[in-house]
């Protein structure tokens, strides 16, 4: 079985809160909580659905770095800051997984650690075939 290995996007949130964006285990990787910045610039859209875009980006290149892609998915956690915003984000998550279909769920919440954050959602991607 591979050993544990950590998987950063570059975030400074990363060092600064002690965690990594995504932990491989075995042919398991969790990705942590993601909100929509774009990474390379620090800078966050307004819109909540092309904040979750940028969370989907983020996890195919953390992905990639594993070994695998977005069709590895097998289970989202999504969260938003307010009811309206359900289903702008579940149309893109529909963009970019009607045919992978993970298990899913959306929760709506009082807040995330900053204003702009409007969508926070974690990822559990298999890498090998499990039986």
């Amino acid at each position: 079985m591979p050993p544990r290995r950590l998987i950063s996007s570059g975030s400074p949130f990363e060092a600064a809160c002690g965690y990594s964006r995504a932990v491989c285990d075995g042919d398991l990787v969790f990705i942590s909580g993601t909100t929509g910045y774009d990474y390379a610039t620090m800078t966050i859209p307004d819109d909540v659905a092309a904040q979750a875009r940028n969370v989907y980006k983020t996890f195919a290149a953390v992905l990639a770095e594993a070994g695998g892609g977005l069709e590895n998915i097998v289970s989202l956690r999504t969260f938003v800051t307010s009811a309206d915003y359900c289903v702008p984000v579940l149309e893109a998550q529909g963009e970019v997984f009607a045919a992978i279909r993970p298990a899913a769920a959306i929760y709506v919440i009082a807040g995330l650690l900053r204003r702009e954050m409007k969508v926070e959602i974690e990822a559990v991607a298999r890498l090998a075939s499990g039986r």
